[in-house]
């Protein structure tokens, strides 16, 4: 489809620069120009009709819309949980933790408090505050020198501190890492 786009939008203006400007200054011709030569001076008309042939626009890009968070709302979660590896057959699992562990805010620290639009507000207590992010990943499993887990995040995904793990995806990556360790055990202790 671009393509054909392109082509239409060069004929267009191949037709009209034709008309005004093709008369006035014709290319000189020679017996083998160099390629360059073949599209004319970058300001000329066939100048400007290659660079719009090469111009991708931006909507043919492809990119990801960050998604907005709201407290209770997990509506955006298996498209990402997907994305990052998550088997299917667990998003419905995956969802139920994410809600009761952070109420589908990913920006949330053990014991932040937050607001409808997952702004942290404050907090509640102070006994948790190494849990981390959506599925509120602990810090044994992403402290280097933890015994239980021995840092498993830390050593697979060179995440060693907490703040990584406050990114939605980055933290579905690594509760997979987990999971894929102990299933559901890390979130029903």
């Amino acid at each position: 489809m671009p393509i054909i786009i392109k082509s239409v939008i060069a004929f267009a203006l191949f037709t009209i620069g034709f008309a005004s400007n093709a008369l006035l200054a014709p290319l000189p011709v020679e017996p083998n120009p160099p390629a360059t030569a073949l599209y004319g001076p970058a300001g000329s008309f066939i100048g400007q009709q290659k660079e719009i042939y090469l111009y991708i626009p931006p909507t043919t890009t492809t990119t990801v819309r960050q998604p907005v968070y709201k407290h209770g709302d997990c509506s955006w979660l298996p498209q990402m949980a997907v994305k990052a590896g998550w088997p299917i057959d667990q998003i419905g699992k995956l969802r139920q933790i994410a809600l009761r562990e952070s109420g589908c805010c990913p920006n949330r620290a053990g014991g932040d408090m937050v607001d409808k639009d997952c702004n942290i507000t404050g907090v509640s207590e102070w006994s948790h505050r190494s849990d981390s992010g959506l599925l509120q990943i602990n810090g044994v499993h992403w402290k280097q020198d933890h015994k239980e887990y021995a840092g498993v995040v830390c050593k697979q995904m060179q995440i060693c501190t907490q703040t990584p793990l406050l990114d939605a995806y980055t933290n579905l990556r690594a509760g997979l890492l987990i999971y894929n360790l102990v299933k559901w055990q890390a979130w029903t202790k």
